[in-house]
């Protein structure tokens, strides 16, 4: 197996955060410094991540109803706390994606880096649905921009599903996930969000899970999210 994809496997780190932890010179395979995430390992090769072995451990994922404040992030070093910090799990288990602190809900945390990657990387167009209350009301011209796309700094979004359900509140869906991309969506048609939570991820629902509590994912639930990521 490629050195990158086997510290995904054992939970070290998504993907492409392995390769940047690579890069970076961190990782050792029996006992010398290795910078080629294409290197093919075992478990017997003696892989290492800052000088600590690395192991294979069992998957988990884990659904998150993320509070106003906490931060997506495996650990905080400032004073706010980490989205981590809501699971009560002995696994090392990394945030999903993001969602900034000022929004909520569902957000996924787990070690299997594969399948985080699948979920997140934009080749997979896995969608992703929030309710949005706008600052203002959206007039039906506004949501058909959305609809269509609108332009950001870093290029053009995809076109969105919009439904209106209340004068200043929307359902939107979307399948890229760049920074704070719902906000600033909001900012290119003039507008501006005051609430965002996020209650869909694939086929995965946020449900009756309440604000800050979480749950572990059933093997039925995560063959869906794999086979919704299907390329």
């Amino acid at each position: 197996m490629r050195l990158a994809k086997y510290l995904a496997h054992a939970g070290v780190a998504s993907r492409r955060a392995a390769e940047e932890l690579i890069a970076a010179g961190r990782v050792r395979v029996g006992g010398e410094v290795v910078t080629d995430p294409a290197r093919d390992v075992d478990d017997g090769s003696g892989v290492e991540v800052n000088g600590q072995p690395v192991a294979a451990e069992p998957r988990e994922v884990w659904a998150v109803n993320k509070p106003k404040g906490v931060v997506s992030t495996a650990s905080e070093p400032g004073r706010r706390r980490a989205v981590t910090e809501l699971v009560d799990s002995p696994r090392r288990l990394y945030p999903v994606g993001r969602l900034d602190a000022d929004s909520t809900g569902l957000i996924l945390l787990t070690n299997d880096g594969e399948l985080a990657n699948r979920l997140t990387h934009p080749r997979y167009q896995v969608p992703k649905t929030y309710l949005v209350r706008l600052e203002q009301p959206p007039s039906e011209a506004d949501l058909d921009r959305l609809r269509q796309g609108v332009r950001l700094e870093d290029g053009a979004t995809a076109p969105a599903e919009v439904e209106r359900l209340a004068e200043r509140r929307v359902e939107l869906t979307i399948r890229e996930g760049r920074k704070r991309q719902v906000r600033r969506m909001a900012e290119a048609i003039g507008n501006q969000v005051e609430e965002l939570t996020r209650i869909r991820i694939g086929p995965l629902e946020l449900g009756d899970l309440r604000r800050g509590e979480a749950r572990r994912l059933d093997r039925r639930e995560i063959d869906a999210l794999w086979k919704d990521s299907a390329p």
